[in-house]
C-alpha cells in the first residue's frame, strides 16, 4: 500500500515532451541563477537567531547547512531532469513512491511555504520598524510590532504586509523576471556593502569562545540557518534548459552553494568580529531560546544592546560601528526586497494546494478560479489569513524552524525517490545522473535527518502533529476521492507551476 497508486510517469513525461525547452544554459549561467535564488531573506533575518544558538560557531553552522544542501541538490537534479514538469517534490513523489507518500510530501510543502511566508513577513517588519525608528525617529511601541513570544502583543506591520501580498495575489499581480533581477541585485549589493564595512573592523577576541554552547548549539544553528540556503532547487529544475547537464549541473549547483557559503561566512564574520555575537545565557548558564519570553526580558533589561536581541541584525551592526546611514540603507534594501519573497512563497503555497485539489486529494473549491482575475482566489485568501496569523503572533526563528521541518522532509523524500527509481527503473533515460548515487543520496537523507533532529523539540512536535492531521485528512477524505484511485488520471502539467522550481527565492 505504501508504494501504491503511482501517477503514471510515462504519461507525465509524454506531456513534458510537448513543451521541450531550448538548451541554452551553461555552468556560469546556472551558478548565477543559483546565487540569485539562494541569497536572500535568511541571512538578513536569521543571523541573530544563529548567534543566540551557536555564538561565533554559527560560521561552522553555515558550512554544515551548505553541505547538506549540496548533496540534496545533486539528488534533486536527477529527478528534475528526468521528470521535467513543474519541478515539484510532490509531483516527483507521486510518480515514484505513490500517493500516500506524495500526499505527505505535499502536506509538508504546504507547511513549508505558508510558514516561510510568515517568517519573511516578520523579518520585513523588523527591518521596516527599525528604519522608521532611526530615520523618522518614531518610537513605535513593542506591543504593536512584536508577537507575545517576543515581549509584545501583536506584530501589526507583519500582518499588514501579509494582507497586502494576499490582495496582490488575488488580483493576479506577479512580479516579472526583470523586477526579480533588480531585487536580487539590491540584496546582493546590500550584503556586499555590509561585508566591505564590517569585515575590516573585526577584532579576533570577539571570536572567543568560539562555541559557547558546544557542538549541540552549532547543530541547532545549522538547522535554523538551513532557511538561508533554500532556493538551490531553482538550479536543479533547470536541467531541461542546460547544455551538457551531466557536466554543468554539478558545477552550477556546487558552485552557487560554494559562493553563497563564502558570502554567508563573510557576513557572519563581519557581525561576530565587529560587535560580538555571544549568546545571552540564563541564570544557570544555559542558552536562552531565541524568540522566547525569557530572552525578550533579558534583552529588555540590557536595552537591546546585543546583536542577538536585534530584529534587524545587519542594519543594527552597521549603526553600532559608526555607519548609521548605511545601516538605514540596508534596512531600506530589506524593506524593498522582502515583499517579493513573501509573494513568491504564497504563490507557491497556493499552487501546491491547487494541484493537490486538481488531483482530487483536496476539495475542488480550492481550485476554483476567480471569473475576473483568473486566480485561485479561494485558497489564496485562506492562505493569506493563515500567513497573517503566523506573522502576527510568532517570532521569525520559530517560523523559520517550522518551515525547515517541512523542507527537510520533502528533500529527504526526493533523495529516497531517486534511489527507489534507480532500482525500479534503471534503464530509464536520465539527462543528469547524480554522481555516486549510493553514497550521495544516503548522505543527503542522513544530513536532512540530522538537521531535522537538531530543530527544537517544540518544532518537531508541531511537525508531527501536522503530519498526523495530514494522515487523518488523507484517510478520511482524500483517499476515497483521489482521481488516481478512481482510475482517472488527468494531466495538466502545462500550467502546474508549483514549487519549489517556480518559487526559488525563499531563503
Amino acid at each position: 500500500m505504501l508504494f501504491g497508486r503511482v501517477k503514471p510517469l510515462d504519461a507525465i513525461l509524454a506531456t513534458a515532451e510537448k513543451k521541450s525547452l531550448h538548451r541554452s544554459l551553461g555552468a556560469f549561467q546556472l551558478t548565477m541563477l543559483g546565487i540569485g535564488a539562494v541569497i536572500g531573506t535568511g541571512i538578513f533575518v536569521l543571523t541573530a537567531e544563529a548567534a543566540q544558538k551557536a555564538g561565533p560557531g554559527m560560521m561552522l553552522s553555515f558550512v554544515i547547512a551548505g553541505v547538506v544542501c549540496a548533496v540534496a541538490a545533486l539528488c534533486y537534479a536527477e529527478m528534475a531532469a528526468m521528470v521535467p514538469v513543474s519541478g515539484s517534490a510532490y509531483t516527483y513523489s507521486y510518480a515514484v513512491m505513490g500517493e500516500l507518500l506524495a500526499w505527505m510530501v505535499g502536506w509538508a510543502l504546504i507547511l513549508e511555504y505558508a510558514v516561510a511566508a510568515g517568517a519573511v513577513s516578520v523579518g520585513w517588519s523588523g527591518y521596516v520598524v527599525g528604519l522608521l525608528e532611526n530615520v523618522l525617529h518614531i518610537d513605535i511601541p513593542d506591543l504593536l510590532v512584536r508577537g507575545p513570544y517576543d515581549g509584545g502583543v501583536i506584530n501589526l506591520p507583519a500582518m499588514m504586509i501579509a494582507g497586502l501580498v494576499t490582495w496582490l495575489l488575488v488580483i493576479g499581480t506577479r512580479e516579472s523576471a526583470s523586477v526579480n533581477a533588480v531585487l536580487v541585485v539590491i540584496k546582493v549589493t546590500a550584503l556586499t556593502l555590509f561585508i566591505a564595512l564590517a569585515v575590516p573592523v573585526m577584532k579576533m577576541e570577539n571570536f572567543e569562545p568560539f562555541a559557547p554552547l558546544g557542538f549541540a548549539g552549532i547543530g541547532a544553528a545549522a538547522a535554523s540557518i538551513f532557511f538561508a540556503y533554500v532556493g538551490f532547487d531553482a538550479v536543479s529544475t533547470a536541467a531541461e534548459e542546460t547544455k551538457n547537464p551531466q557536466r554543468n549541473m554539478p558545477i552550477g549547483l556546487i558552485g552557487s552553494l560554494a559562493v553563497c557559503t563564502i558570502f554567508y561566512l563573510l557576513v557572519a564574520a563581519g557581525v561576530i568580529g565587529s560587535v560580538g555575537a555571544q549568546p545571552i545565557l540564563g541564570a544557570n548558564g544555559e542558552g536562552l531560546a531565541p524568540g522566547s519570553v525569557a530572552l525578550a526580558q533579558q534583552c529588555g533589561a540590557m536595552g537591546d544592546q546585543a546583536v542577538v536581541c536585534s530584529k534587524e541584525a545587519l542594519a543594527w551592526t552597521l549603526r553600532e560601528i559608526g555607519w548609521p546611514q548605511i545601516g538605514n540603507l540596508i534596512g531600506l534594501a530589506a524593506g524593498l526586497a522582502l515583499p517579493s519573497v513573501i509573494l513568491m512563497m504564497m504563490f507557491g503555497q497556493t499552487r501546491i494546494f491547487f494541484v493537490m485539489s486538481r488531483d482530487g486529494l483536496l476539495p475542488e473549491a480550492f481550485s476554483k478560479i476567480h471569473p475576473k482575475y483568473n486566480t485561485p482566489h479561494v485558497i489564496t485568501m485562506i492562505t493569506g489569513v493563515a500567513v497573517a496569523l503566523f506573522a502576527a503572533f510568532f517570532p521569525v526563528g520559530k517560523l523559520a524552524d517550522i518551515s525547515n521541518s517541512g523542507t527537510l522532509f520533502a528533500f529527504a523524500a526526493v533523495s529516497f525517490a531517486v534511489l527507489v527509481l534507480r532500482r525500479k527503473d534503471p534503464d530509464r533515460r536520465r539527462p543528469f545522473r547524480t554522481p555516486l548515487i549510493w553514497l550521495t543520496a544516503p548522505i543527503s537523507i542522513l544530513g536532512c535527518a540530522y538537521l531535522f533532529y537538531n530543530l527544537s523539540w517544540e518544532t518537531i512536535r508541531l511537525f508531527l502533529i501536522w503530519a498526523a492531521i495530514g494522515l487523518v485528512v488523507y484517510f478520511t477524505y482524500s483517499r476515497s476521492r483521489s482521481h488516481v484511485g478512481r482510475g482517472s488520471v488527468e494531466l495538466h502539467e502545462q500550467d502546474a507551476d508549483v514549487p519549489p522550481s517556480s518559487v526559488p527565492p525563499i531563503s
